[in-house]
């Protein structure tokens, strides 16, 4: 199956939004190369980049399961470069 390289930069503004974020980031575990997350206090939102490694179709599914959560809002980078296991 092939395979893509992508960045998703997720931002949220509500904190009550984290906790289902974090459980579906957790169902797709076996793709994510890794993550980063920064809390910006002054506005009281955090900003996340996570780095993935999956089918386009997976990645598609993870960012519309993330965006279609009140308070949070994802945009997601895909490498041109397609990989097959």
């Amino acid at each position: 199956m092939e395979r893509r390289v992508a960045v998703m930069s997720i931002i949220v503004e509500k904190n009550g939004a984290v906790s289902r974020m974090n459980e579906i980031l957790h169902e797709y575990g076996e793709y994510i190369v890794g993550r980063m997350g920064i809390p910006y206090r002054e506005r009281k939102i955090h900003i996340i980049s996570i780095a993935i490694d999956a089918p386009q179709d997976t990645i598609s599914t993870l960012a519309g399961k993330i965006g279609s959560i009140d308070g949070i809002t994802v945009k997601t980078a895909m490498s041109s470069v397609k990989f097959n296991d």
